[in-house]
């Protein structure tokens, strides 16, 4: 047998905070939001981005709203120094966006990111050094006093460097990296230092990063560092709370929910979650999330299959079909359970009298991110009726009464088997051509031409001519009403025996040139039989619904 060595691991600490205040609190606004895509994401991807992508991904971003972004890591090399001296050279930097620049606390690599900035009307420089012991003792081994002086001495470098181009509007950005693994008095302790060297005010803050370099522990943990570091930081107003949550765990979007309920006031990440090991905080995910609270993220994704198309050609990678909100198939319902749910709460939206979304299981309205609903019901051998039922009417408008839905069922069934895949709405159409010969080949009586007529006495005459294995054959009959005088017609004519038990019918469409659907239920011996009939006039849709059941009774 395999040993599980857990053994080898330690619970992670909790953090005294008796008096945690964010359980309580909700997200009633969006944060500011940082794109990392060009720098986290880039740097996490097997072939990064040349100039041309990246280029495409930066008029993306600030297309959707994005205002401030991470445009790369100028002393990485010449690809990237030329690419953000290229963003602001051209002048394509929007006057509403402002771009950011991450360094090593080492001065030649500070001083040629603000370099490659040289012209920008306002740019952030992001600063950042690894404070934890596991990156103290083993990485640098270095001392708590060694690792803040590199911290004090790269703000220092760039308060200088920032002095030395006027010109441009300086915001600057500090991280203690490994946040997250890291004794909290000690972050707090050097980035109350860095912000002694660098002096913000509540009008010209400081951005205070505090990643979760490795997600470490749930995300309450996470949440109680937050509101912690807020509440124990000196000269709190002059300071911006941002966070930069990983996936190690599979929580990064909590992590910086959770983050933001404790006080933080910025959220970084990459849209659809793209960074290293499992990825970062998605963007898309936590902005969708906030949105269906009723809260507006200041981002758009109204045409999110747009937004997934230049993600995956920048990349290279796929959007996972589950990935939240964005996958292919995250508004599919293939469960006959959950179809039957999803199609009753699309019928009770239409008839409501607001806006307000309640469709189950869908906890965003489709259209809203420029998707359709003829993907929302998709039918294979899982589904019940109300999936084919749902199909049917939005490809062909029909809307089969329910007992018509259970009895067409079992046709659906019988093709999902044979075929053993998805259905497609063809493949239902065909279905329910086959099942009730509807505007097939394949029926003993066909209609070819009628006349009704009201006799004196208040019946009504049926005159007509059927089509009858080959033949013509003129048929007459009386009843009370249209379908009785052709369902006596049938009697009389080809000796059938059918009882008429419901009829419904509806317009398919609107206007002028809208067609007719009728229903037929019938009983023939100890048969249920169900006839369709389609037409431009509804009264000839009803007549070719009563063949239409004749054709099942006879059908073997």
């Amino acid at each position: 047998m395999l040993k599980n060595p857990s053994h080898k691991y330690r619970p992670f600490p909790q953090i005294n905070l008796p008096d945690r205040q964010w359980p309580s609190r909700i997200i009633d606004k969006a944060p500011r939001w940082l794109s990392t895509d060009l720098r986290d994401g880039n740097q996490s991807i097997i072939d990064p981005m040349d100039g041309v992508k990246k280029r495409r991904f930066f008029d993306l971003l600030v297309e959707v709203g994005v205002k401030e972004i991470e445009v790369g890591f100028p002393s990485a090399g010449a690809t990237e120094f030329d690419f953000i001296s290229g963003l602001v050279q051209s002048g394509a930097v929007p006057e509403d966006v402002t771009i950011q620049v991450l360094t090593q606390s080492r001065e030649d690599l500070i001083r040629t990111s603000f370099e490659s900035l040289r012209g920008a009307r306002a740019a952030i420089v992001h600063l950042y050094n690894a404070v934890s012991p596991a990156w103290r003792d083993i990485v640098f081994r270095m001392s708590k006093d060694e690792v803040r002086e590199i911290a004090m001495t790269g703000a220092k470098v760039m308060r200088d460097c920032a002095a030395a181009q006027p010109d441009t509007d300086w915001h600057f950005q500090y991280s203690p990296e490994t946040f997250s693994t890291a004794e909290i008095d000690f972050s707090i302790e050097v980035c109350a230092a860095v912000m002694e060297v660098l002096q913000p005010t509540p009008d010209k803050p400081i951005i205070l990063n505090l990643p979760a370099t490795v997600e470490a522990a749930t995300p309450n943990i996470y949440a109680d560092q937050i509101e912690y570091f807020c509440k124990h930081l000196p000269n709190r107003e002059s300071a911006v709370i941002s966070l930069h949550t990983h996936n190690d765990r599979g929580t990064g979007v909590a992590a910086a929910e959770l983050g933001l309920m404790a006080g933080a006031d910025r959220v970084e990440g990459c849209l659809f979650g793209n960074g290293e090991r499992t990825g970062n905080c998605c963007l898309v995910t936590m902005a969708l999330n906030l949105y269906t609270q009723g809260v507006d993220p200041q981002l758009d994704f109204s045409d999110i299959d747009r937004v997934i198309e230049t993600v995956e050609y920048c990349n290279d990678l796929p959007v996972h079909q589950r990935h939240p909100y964005g996958g292919e198939l995250v508004f599919t319902a293939f469960s006959g359970s959950h179809q039957d749910a999803i199609k009753k709460g699309f019928e009770a939206h239409d008839m409501q009298n607001d806006e307000l979304w309640r469709v189950p299981y869908l906890p965003i309205d489709p259209a809203d991110l420029g998707r359709d609903y003829e993907a929302v019901i998709r039918v294979n051998s899982q589904s019940g009726k109300g999936g084919f039922a749902w199909v049917l009417e939005q490809d062909q408008g029909l809307k089969l009464p329910k007992k018509m839905q259970a009895d067409f069922s079992r046709h659906v069934q019988h093709m999902a088997d044979d075929i053993g895949r998805e259905l497609n709405a063809a493949d239902i159409w065909d279905a329910f051509k086959g099942a009730y010969h509807v505007d097939t080949q394949e029926q003993k009586f066909q209609l070819e031409d009628y006349e009704e007529s009201r006799a004196s006495d208040g019946t009504r005459l049926f005159a007509g001519k059927i089509a009858v294995d080959g033949g013509t054959q003129s048929v007459s009959g009386r009843g009370n009403g249209l379908i009785s005088s052709v369902v006596t017609t049938l009697e009389d004519a080809f000796d059938l025996d059918l009882k008429v038990l419901d009829y419904t019918e509806h317009a398919l469409g609107t206007g002028r040139d809208a067609k007719a659907a009728a229903y037929l239920m019938c009983q023939s011996g100890d048969r249920i039989i169900w006839g369709c009939g389609i037409d431009e006039d509804v009264a000839t849709a009803s007549v070719r619904a009563v063949l239409s059941a004749a054709n099942s009774a006879v059908a073997d």
